[in-house]
């Protein structure tokens, strides 16, 4: 596998990536979300947290797991769709689709230097900032203002097509 397809990881393969990156002293952020539409908020958001460390590896949540945050109809794309397309992304090291509700498991597995989460949150209000702490890493928020969203995306995508699409 050459490319985009080759960053896309299971588990195993991301713990084995960040111990080596690790050993060689690079900084790990480890980002999260589902991604469904991939639109500017998600380009800015990754791309800030490239910038707080060396390495950026990219937790998608799996179609159940998105289901279940996001509500019925969602997710729109498919995890291996949109895990592909943020695999693409520039900045991007690695991508792996969980299917947990929360990260807390996967964070204990890769056990990143910075946990980063987007503009929605503060860094009191992120679920996993204690696990994270826990595990001696830092919580860090990344973006720009939150004034994107998916649901926003959908909505002005059926009023401008009339409701077909």
């Amino acid at each position: 596998m050459t490319g985009a397809a080759s960053r896309i990881v299971d588990r195993a393969q991301a713990a084995s990536l960040i111990e080596r990156w690790r050993a060689a002293g690079e900084r790990v952020v480890l980002a999260n979300g589902v991604f469904d539409l991939v639109h500017v908020g998600h380009a800015r958001y990754l791309a800030d947290a490239r910038r707080l460390g060396d390495r950026l590896v990219v937790a998608i949540n799996g179609d159940a797991s998105a289901a279940a945050l996001k509500g019925e109809g969602r997710p729109i794309v498919p995890a291996a769709d949109r895990a592909r397309v943020v695999a693409a992304l520039r900045g991007v090291d690695a991508v792996v689709v969980f299917e947990e509700r929360t990260l807390d498991d996967l964070l204990r597995l890769l056990q990143p230097a910075i946990h980063a989460k987007g503009t929605d949150y503060r860094v009191d209000t992120v679920p996993e900032r204690d696990t994270v702490r826990a595990l001696g890493g830092e919580t860090a928020i990344a973006g720009d203002p939150k004034s994107h969203a998916t649901r926003d995306l959908v909505t002005r995508v059926r009023e401008r097509c009339g409701g077909a699409a």
